[in-house]
């Protein structure tokens, strides 16, 4: 039975989304161990004049936004994680469920995880604070449109690759699986 061959469908759905969930997670680590090793906060590094690295702390949501308390914050994003890690579990063995679909949201679930790890573990091991207060570190600075005094006018939000996870997770479901997702 060790051959990809001699699993069951469900099998195979259930190794892809642990695949793209590890490595997803894997990868977004990596990058902000990276970042957070070699660079000083509010550093930045420009790569080209519209892509820069900007290491900066992030405590609230996706692109700064704060409406909770970290505590708050963080708890909720362990809620959605495991619900939305439920939901995919009861999908798998649906026949009629689209692959892709599974596997657009396992990206969602690999960028919510890739934040939970900052706000769970960050605050305690690398920022000195508590277990659970940790702040998402962030690193993708995309200057795209500046004003003739060289201000940037359009997209100002520094984010990190989990973001992006969940963000292209969720224009897929919006542009292909509008059905599933109204379902």
């Amino acid at each position: 039975m060790g051959k990809i061959g001699s699993l069951t469908r469900s099998q195979k759905r259930i190794w892809l989304v642990v695949a793209i969930v590890l490595g997803a997670v894997m990868i977004d680590q990596i990058i902000k161990l990276c970042v957070a090793k070699h660079m000083q906060i509010g550093e930045s590094i420009e790569l080209t004049s519209w892509f820069h690295i900007t290491y900066v702390l992030n405590n609230g949501m996706a692109f700064g936004i704060e409406w909770f308390s970290k505590l708050a914050l963080t708890l909720f994003r362990v809620l959605a994680a495991v619900l939305l890690g439920w939901y995919v579990h009861t999908l798998i063995r649906k026949e009629e469920t689209p692959t892709g679909y599974i596997a657009t949201l396992a990206f969602i679930i690999a960028g919510a995880l890739g934040n939970l790890v900052d706000c769970v573990f960050y605050g305690k091991l690398m920022q000195g604070g508590s277990w659970l207060y940790g702040q998402v570190v962030d690193m993708f600075y995309f200057p795209l449109i500046k004003n003739a005094s060289g201000e940037v006018i359009f997209f100002q939000p520094v984010f990190n690759f989990a973001d992006s996870c969940i963000t292209c997770g969720v224009l897929v479901l919006i542009l292909f699986y509008w059905k599933q997702v109204s379902k």
